[in-house]
């Protein structure tokens, strides 16, 4: 129990709370409130305990208007993902300590408040509560990197966010009009009677922030425009909310099984050509919520639990190739590969911090993206959906051609592009901020942590579980896929297949909505302006020839402002009054 705050408090306000109260404050201030509400948090969310799956601990509920709300559940699906949100956010804070500035530092633990405070939410209203305030914290920090570009990308992001929410609270006022309950739980999408419309409305609002096909575009657009820091921050929460979302909500629906296998695949490809390392990373991060998905998808136990391990762990080493990222962009200027390589010369603590990141993301054995990622390919085997097993082993190879090799062969090995020869005068960047090693560090030791000892992750998980990881047939399947894929980007590179990094802007299907979609607007604004003029123009024009005609009636000289003789005046109102009385008579 923490003495000063009332034992019912939900972990997400003290957060919120000290993210509002850090603009108050210098860099040292707010690192420390930062720290101090992250712990306080977590220890309050210790005090609160957890129940087993389907058997919650329930605190702070009530009625209003009718409907009950439930701030705070806690069960073993929900606190996985609020404890993975607070080691992001306590990362984050150390990361930012020298870098962040006010903007990021307070809207970060906003951010990292509202992520937990969804998780933890037991009813519809108040997840939507929390859904809304993780897209208006968050837009601040993408808006934080500066420029012209960071704003327009922030933009766009709010739209895709508030669209999000839009959907959502539409969603839940038909589930309740129609005698639903409020109570966050699962959905029907496919019944008696076919495709519930409301569950799809829902299940599209969760969609567009898990960035499923079509729909992801605003990951790639956003996060690379955000700081070093702010990306960081992006990284941890608002995907992850929303793969809580599904797995609390969705789990078992057959359709995320293809949608997940399609988001498995296809970022390989774009991340394979991308010369912006940061923006390589999010597609890599839209792959990796692809295998979360699929595994949702599933639906069983296993399915389940390692959706939950590959977020926990997911969360914890894309923040740590981010951080390697966003230090090299802050050390050296850049983030794009053409500019880059040679820094393991002058940054080898970052070099090594991302290494690890970028053998657990590739799910090397005594890694933690092994001992999570491997729970996914076994339950698709379980099932015997082989082409999605197929689907799943062909994605994980991806992973270590885009993020395995790629991001650090060509950010720190590769051509030194800070050789003397090749600088022109400019000097070779240092190492990254004492902060930043040090939040790198930690999340490196998790990794590890997580790789050597799967048990301090397995007894996290929403049901219990027998699983082995490090059987011979895993380690064996695994080391011959990473193998292999290490043999064919050898021959790739060696024979020169290997996609040349090049200064270029690649497309996406935003390309619709940016060049096409934007034309087709702005024809329609026309169109509705012209239209617009012509309708005003015949109404001044109407207005004008009424205004004339008064004129006309009651101007100087007009009919009725000249003087009439008694005589017509008096037959004048006696012809009115005969209109009357006929009229009064026939009614």
């Amino acid at each position: 129990m923490i003495p000063f705050i009332p034992a019912d408090t939900n972990p997400a306000m003290i957060m919120m709370v000290a993210g509002a109260l850090m603009v108050f404050f210098g860099h040292q201030g707010r690192g420390i409130i930062g720290l101090i509400a992250v712990v306080l948090s977590g220890w309050q969310l210790f005090n609160l305990g957890v129940g087993p799956m389907g058997d919650a601990q329930v605190y702070g509920t009530g009625e209003i208007l009718g409907y009950e709300f439930m701030p705070l559940r806690l069960d073993k699906l929900s606190v996985i993902f609020a404890i993975v949100f607070h080691s992001a956010a306590f990362l984050n804070v150390i990361y930012g300590w020298q870098s962040a500035t006010k903007v990021e530092a307070s809207m970060g633990i906003v951010y990292a408040g509202s992520a937990v405070g969804g998780a933890l939410a037991g009813d519809l209203l108040t997840l939507f509560i929390f859904w809304e305030i993780a897209a208006l914290s968050s837009v601040f920090i993408v808006w934080a990197g500066g420029g012209h570009a960071a704003f327009k990308a922030g933009m766009r992001y709010l739209v895709i966010q508030v669209m999000s929410g839009l959907l959502l609270f539409a969603g839940i006022v038909l589930h309740l009009a129609r005698g639903g309950s409020s109570e966050f739980g699962a959905f029907e999408l496919v019944g008696e009677a076919g495709v519930d419309p409301v569950a799809a409305l829902i299940l599209f609002a969760f969609g567009i922030k898990a960035c499923f096909p079509l729909l992801h575009t605003w990951l790639q657009d956003s996060y690379p425009k955000a700081s070093g820091v702010g990306a960081v921050m992006l990284s941890a929460f608002t995907t992850k909310l929303a793969i809580y979302t599904l797995a609390r909500g969705f789990a078992g629906t057959d359709i995320l099984i293809p949608i997940g296998v399609v988001m498995t695949a296809f970022p390989v490809f774009f991340a394979l050509i991308e010369n912006d390392l940061r923006k390589v990373l999010s597609y890599s991060l839209n792959n990796q919520l692809g295998f979360m998905v699929c595994a949702i998808g599933i639906g069983t136990e296993l399915a389940i639990n390692g959706a939950a391990a590959h977020a926990f762990v997911h969360i914890t080493y894309k923040a740590l190739l981010f951080m390697g990222m966003g230090a090299v962009m802050q050390q050296a200027g850049t983030a794009r590969a053409t500019e880059l390589g040679g820094l393991h010369k002058s940054m080898p603590w970052t070099t090594a911090f991302t290494i690890v990141g970028a053998m657990s993301i590739s799910a090397f054995p005594l890694f933690s993206g092994f001992v999570a990622k491997s729970m996914i390919t076994v339950a698709a085997g379980e099932e015997h959906l082989l082409l999605v097993y197929i689907m799943l082993l062909f994605a994980s190879a991806g992973v270590l051609e885009h993020s395995g090799i790629k991001i650090p062969y060509f950010a720190f090995f590769a051509h030194d592009r800070f050789a003397p020869s090749l600088r022109n005068g400019v000097p070779r960047p240092k190492e990254a901020p004492l902060s930043m090693l040090i939040a790198m560090g930690i999340a490196a030791f998790l990794c590890l942590l997580v790789g050597f000892y799967p048990p301090i992750l397995y007894g996290l998980l929403p049901y219990e579980t027998d699983y082995h990881a490090y059987t011979a047939e895993h380690v064996a399947t695994q080391m011959q896929l990473l193998l292999f894929a290490i043999f064919a980007f050898m021959l790739l590179v060696k024979f020169k297949l290997y996609p040349a990094e090049v200064r270029s802007q690649n497309l996406d299907v935003d390309w619709f909505w940016r060049v096409p979609g934007r034309k087709a607007l702005m024809a329609t604004v026309a169109g509705v302006a012209s239209v617009w003029h012509t309708v005003w123009g015949g109404l001044k024009g109407l207005s004008g020839s009424v205004v004339s005609s008064l004129g006309t009636l009651h101007g100087p000289g007009g009919v009725l402002s000249r003087y009439w003789t008694v005589g017509f005046t008096a037959l004048f109102t006696a012809a009115v009054l005969a209109v009357v009385l006929i009229t009064a008579f026939l009614n």
